[in-house]
């Protein structure tokens, strides 16, 4: 899709109070959903995703989540400098960021400001407003009952679109089970409602060129901090300094080996939502592992 530069130029200017005009568009390889870009004028320079109209709410929440971590004062984020339409095209535009992979010492201080932002607290769990999980919505209804509302607004959700896309409806079934019986996990344990990321792997993190973490791309909602956590782990990339740091600054409740496969399900049934077969293989085992866990 071929975006209004000129447009999204004048949304800039507006929102930066000064004149831009575009000169140089780079596109930035990596998005699966949207078209990503760095566009600059020789002088000033911005990250900007376009899309269809279509996801113009995924860059409403994402700006959103952006602004709600930036609020937090506890990691860097790329700024929101504004967002909008022109014709058949939505865009955001962030500010840029020369970003490298997380290095040991940056991912100390990421694991030790993770903590601290954990420790920003909702009322309740959940979210203001719905939000997105890749291409998949989240509902934040929010809810008094963790395990309730872990169960409710994201696997079952899950599972349902695993049924739609072609999982076997036993499989789905016992999924099913799983959200019934996933309370047992919880008896001794309620967390608090943590200011979360919620989409937090090493590809939604990086380091400024002085050493400075950033993390981004965010799917923020008040949860369980054990799903950041355990997110990180899944799909690995972090250097062990990040959990090291954490854990110093914030020990993990002894259940958490115990939990973590039952919030890294719901990030495996999206990955099979989004990319097909390739996840359901993993996505059965943990099903079975879960079960028979929760059924001792």
């Amino acid at each position: 899709m071929s975006a209004d530069w000129q447009a999204i130029a004048s949304a800039i200017g507006a929102a930066e109070h000064t004149s831009f005009a575009v000169t140089q568009v780079v596109a930035v390889p990596g998005g699966s959903i949207h078209s990503a870009w760095r566009i600059g004028d020789g002088q000033l320079a911005y990250f900007v995703k376009t899309g269809s109209l279509g996801v113009r709410s995924m860059f409403d929440a994402e700006a959103a989540g952006l602004a709600a971590l930036a609020a937090a004062q506890e990691v860097r984020t790329p700024r929101v400098v504004t967002l909008g339409e022109s014709g058949p095209t939505a865009f955001l535009v962030l500010e840029a960021l020369a970003l490298e992979p997380l290095k040991p010492q940056a991912a100390e201080q990421l694991g030790e400001a993770l903590a601290r932002l954990h420790r920003q607290l909702g009322n309740a769990y959940g979210w203001p407003e719905d939000n997105f999980i890749g291409r998949a919505v989240q509902r934040n209804t929010l809810h008094e009952s963790w395990p309730h509302f872990f169960a409710d607004r994201r696997l079952r959700p899950q599972l349902a679109l695993a049924r739609d896309n072609g999982m076997d409806a036993s499989w789905v079934a016992k999924g099913n089970e799983i959200a019934e019986r996933a309370g047992a996990l919880f008896i001794d344990y309620r967390p608090m409602p943590s200011l979360l990321h919620g989409d937090l792997w090493s590809g939604n993190a990086g380091q400024t060129e002085d050493g400075r973490p950033v993390i981004f791309d965010p799917a923020c909602h008040w949860g369980d901090r054990e799903t950041d956590l355990s997110m990180a782990e899944l799909f690995g990339g972090f250097p062990t300094s990040f959990f090291a740091a954490y854990r110093r600054a914030w020990p993990l409740d002894v259940g958490y080996e115990r939990r973590k496969p039952l919030y890294n399900l719901y990030h495996i049934l999206n990955h099979y939502n989004m990319f097909g077969a390739a996840y359901l293989g993993q996505a059965q085992r943990m099903i079975a592992g879960l079960l028979a866990l929760l059924k001792r």
